[in-house]
């Protein structure tokens, strides 16, 4: 975890509001927000953008990520958004409260983390009716998998030069991920689908194009 904070310190200089593989999926996750939405909580909020689009649609937002770097840059954003508590912490030790909240997010977070000690923290700190939003990488395991990357290669650059001007982010930028990505790992697909069955029965999994799956559950 020392080593993932490190990498988010060092990545929040470059944190922007922009087009990539997880805002891609924001309108799907935000379509579950249940109505009302009292608590809502964003677990690895980074740079706050996910947390800003909850704080419209509950009533108060708590925001955690482990890295202060990111926290720091969220809130500098967020200033127009009362509603949303930034807090520098590692779920894996921090308490939440059960029943607490009616919608959990977490995006591109709990791969960082060991799956299922998290899932039933979650599951536990959701009220009966809440909903958990998970969207995260996903890693290839199949040969039919190289043929949605062949199909997601001109996809992505189509996207992002529409969306953002340019095909590729900066030398820079890219290092960096590559840096943090040199010692990420990701769940198959197959694997995701015996982990969250197994911990949250009934929740919706899809495979998305965009190297991402997602995760729908109502308690």
């Amino acid at each position: 975890m020392d080593q993932v904070r490190d990498d988010f310190n060092r990545l929040a200089s470059f944190a922007d509001d922009g087009w990539n593989h997880n805002t891609h999926y924001h309108d799907l996750l935000l379509r579950h927000v249940p109505t009302p939405c009292h608590a809502a909580l964003d677990l690895g909020c980074g740079a706050g953008l996910f947390a800003r689009k909850l704080a419209e649609r509950a009533d108060h937002v708590l925001a955690l990520d482990l890295a202060p770097g990111m926290i720091e840059i969220a809130q500098a954003r967020s200033t127009a958004y009362p509603n949303i508590t930034f807090q520098a912490a590692d779920i894996l030790t921090t308490d939440l409260a059960p029943e607490s909240f009616d919608c959990i997010a977490s995006i591109a977070t709990l791969h960082h983390l060991p799956h299922d000690t998290v899932l039933r923290q979650l599951k536990n700190a959701l009220r009966p009716g809440g909903v958990l939003l998970v969207l995260d990488l996903v890693e290839n395991e199949h040969p039919a998998d190289l043929w949605r990357d062949l199909l997601a290669i001109p996809a992505n650059a189509m996207l992002r030069l529409r969306r953002t001007g340019h095909l590729h982010e900066s030398d820079e930028v890219r290092a960096a991920w590559a840096a943090h990505g040199a010692h990420d790992s990701y769940l198959t697909f197959s694997e995701a689908q015996r982990t969250y069955h197994a911990c949250l029965p009934g929740v919706q999994l899809r495979h998305h194009l965009l190297w991402r799956y997602s995760a729908i559950w109502h308690k």
